[in-house]
């Protein structure tokens, strides 16, 4: 994965699925449990967002939900999503997104986002 900086990923493709990072089933996988920087390759991944017109991007964790099956668990073979509301400015709404932070997958910018440069 190639970064902009140590906290921002840098994302160049943009999904074509509605549902990708919008619903459990089609979570945005950045893994990392492993090697414990899951949750900062959440805040990777949200770092490098912005909004439909390129605005700033605010976030923060809701929790965790939705169990899971993956062989990446870390007790047997389960995992949680973590859900994060995401804004900005002049938005009409906060949106919801599911990462996982035990699988890892190609990381694309969600319907709806732009990304940092």
């Amino acid at each position: 994965m190639e970064y902009l900086d140590d906290r921002t990923y840098k994302l160049t493709a943009q999904a074509d699925d509605k549902t990708y990072g919008f619903e459990q089933q089609n979570a945005i996988k950045v893994g990392g449990v492993h090697d414990q920087s899951g949750p900062m390759n959440e805040r990777r991944f949200l770092n490098a967002l912005l909004g439909p017109n390129g605005e700033a991007v605010g976030y923060y964790r809701e929790g965790s939900c939705c169990t899971f099956k993956t062989p990446n668990g870390l007790m047997g073979d389960a995992g949680l999503l973590d859900l994060y509301k995401v804004y900005w400015e002049g938005g009409t709404d906060t949106l919801s997104l599911y990462l996982n932070m035990y699988d890892e997958g190609e990381l694309l910018i969600p319907v709806g986002f732009t990304a940092k440069e």
